[in-house]
């Protein structure tokens, strides 16, 4: 097997302390989902001297990095030379076959890693190759193979491949267990959803194709057996579900083109639906206190509040609705009671999370920008990074008003991390710690 150098790691000033117990930021929109870091301290503004550590991270990845105690876990994909004769798997769509113009990758050798960060210095402690060949399927040119965030429990961290497999390793890099999901056809635009982790279990939405087979599986935690496993009549998605907590059960929240559809995390059981969002599901669910919200932006744009408790078809019991203003990549944030919206090019939409009324539209960045990065909120501000690698503080409320433009001088296609006094912010070609 062939080792991967990640590179130069380069430390610009001395970490804070150790990082503490509480130092979490677990899988994909921190700890439950919602992407808050209340209480971290994080910096307003920053520039080269805000930046404690930059590590060079070799390939291409999309996914978040995952932080637990004083380490920070990252995926990457490893692109290598064309193999004579390998092709992705064929699609068809109306009975034709159908390729997207911007599909590439799968005639190429590949390799997935899974990469331990010593969060206090930059240092890289340990890179395992989880996966290696050609993949299934293709993925978009803008993409990466290595696009979904990976979750740690604190034990283990897991990462998932898509078609190419689900990855436990332990603290040291020793793989504990993999499992393979299927052949996952992802009309070429490669593997989006993130795991989740509810009590002893993990859990994948893995919607592909037509939706003839797609599924949603629950993996137990520390022997990747299946300990349950429910169809779903849903074409592709990339959306990672939500848990929704309550006081009188747990819902497992999914987003799909066809059907939006909640589950009970501990068996699969389905427990409401209604219709879905009619577009390709990208952004992540949102969970509030006794509701869900739902968004697309593509090819329509909507976003859709529901209570949860329900049970049958509760299409018609939508709390309210809207038709604007959501985006195709990134999703949109719940904060003190409002919902942010925002389009691919940043501009915010604050509606009141339990009705719907708009509080106000089309907040635009102090500069043209685009945006694939999903926003995070801690002490009432919002953070929106552009693919430009510009970070936008806004002033959380019913007004928008921009506090600080920080610019990282990197591009950014990742959402970011937290942990108290510091932001992990993963650069097309850098992992940066950024604090006081």
């Amino acid at each position: 097997m062939r080792r991967v150098g990640l590179g130069l790691v380069i430390t610009l000033a001395l970490p804070l302390s150790a990082a503490e117990p509480e130092a979490r930021w677990s899988g994909w929109r921190g700890n439950d989902g919602r992407g808050i870091a209340d209480g971290a301290k994080l910096p307003v503004a920053w520039s080269a001297d805000k930046v404690l550590w930059k590590t060079a991270i070799a390939g291409r990845g999309h996914s978040s990095p995952v932080v637990w105690g004083d380490t920070v876990f990252l995926t990457t994909a490893i692109e290598g030379d064309v193999v004579p004769g390998a092709t992705a798997v064929k699609h068809i769509e109306d009975g034709k076959e159908f390729k997207h113009p911007d599909s590439i990758g799968a005639d190429r050798r590949h390799q997935f890693q899974v990469l331990a960060i010593d969060a206090k210095t930059g240092a890289v402690r340990w890179t395992r190759t989880a996966w290696q060949g050609t993949p299934y399927d293709d993925r978009h040119r803008k993409s990466s193979y290595a696009a979904p965030t990976p979750v740690t429990d604190g034990l283990r961290v897991y990462a998932f491949f898509g078609a190419e497999g689900l990855y436990a390793y332990d603290f040291e890099g020793t793989l504990v267990w993999k499992a393979d999901p299927g052949q996952l056809k992802t009309w070429g635009m490669g593997a989006g959803t993130s795991p989740v982790l509810y009590r002893d279990l993990l859990i994948l939405q893995c919607d592909e194709g037509n939706g003839s087979d797609s599924f949603l599986a629950a993996y137990d935690r520390k022997t990747g057996a299946v300990r349950w496993k429910v169809a779903r009549k849903v074409q592709a998605s990339w959306a990672t579900p939500v848990i929704a907590r309550g006081a009188g059960r747990d819902e497992l929240i999914t987003s799909g083109f066809e059907a939006v559809i909640a589950y009970d995390p501990a068996t699969g059981q389905e427990l409401w639906h209604a219709k879905g969002v009619n577009s390709n599901a990208i952004p992540t669910p949102l969970a509030g206190d006794g509701f869900v919200v739902l968004s697309a932006g593509y090819p329509e744009k909507v976003a859709v509040a529901f209570a949860t408790g329900g049970s049958g078809d509760v299409t018609d019991k939508a709390l309210w609705k809207y038709a604007k203003g959501t985006a195709y990549v990134p999703s949109p944030i719940l904060y003190q009671g409002l919902v942010y919206l925002m389009t691919d090019a940043g501009l915010v939409t604050c509606l009141d999370a339990k009705t719907g009324e708009v509080k106000y539209e089309g907040g635009r960045p102090t500069t043209p920008a685009k945006f694939v990065a999903s926003p995070i909120a801690y002490d009432g501000q919002l953070l929106l990074i552009s693919e430009e690698g510009d970070g936008y503080l806004l002033q959380a409320g019913p007004e928008h008003k921009v506090l600080a433009k920080n610019p990282l001088g990197e591009a950014v296609y990742a959402s970011p991390a937290a942990a108290p006094g510091r932001l992990y912010i993963r650069g097309e070609r850098h992992l940066y710690a950024i604090g006081s």
